[in-house]
């Protein structure tokens, strides 16, 4: 497993265990985060991610609400709800990665830790998130 695939995991865990236990993201991540050690530049990429998401989370929470047609945020699964948040907060914050390779990796994650029926809701509504990413100049 590549170390940005890693790094986005361990993201996601950290917004699944502040979502559930209701804690604040940076102590969800140094709790997710101990055990055997990724590389510097990995665990980075995974903070940046969690803590930017968890931070920008009522924004992204009201774009996947106004793209998800008859679904509730907080009636989602806990983990496809933060597996939106995640791969959101990288389609509208990351101009350096590639729109596909953030929703294939968010689908991928999704078929690992979600059900496999989850890919299908993931894919249509971040396909109409991505269309809210800042166009590069």
């Amino acid at each position: 497993m590549g170390r940005r695939r890693q790094a986005r995991e361990l993201a996601l865990q950290a917004l699944y265990l502040a979502d559930a236990a209701k804690m604040d993201a940076q102590e969800a991540f140094k709790i997710v985060s101990i055990g055997p050690g990724l590389d510097d530049k990995t665990e980075d990429f995974a903070r940046t991610l969690a803590i930017g998401a968890a931070l920008h989370r009522a924004d992204l929470d009201a774009l996947i609400q106004k793209t998800a047609e008859n679904w509730e945020v907080k009636r989602m699964a806990c983990v496809d709800r933060n597996l939106l948040r995640l791969a959101s907060y990288e389609l509208l914050h990351c101009p350096e990665t590639p729109v596909s390779v953030i929703i294939d990796e968010a689908l991928e994650i999704g078929k690992r830790y979600s059900s496999e029926d989850s890919s299908r809701f993931l894919n249509g509504i971040l396909d109409k998130v991505k269309d809210a990413r800042p166009q590069e100049t």
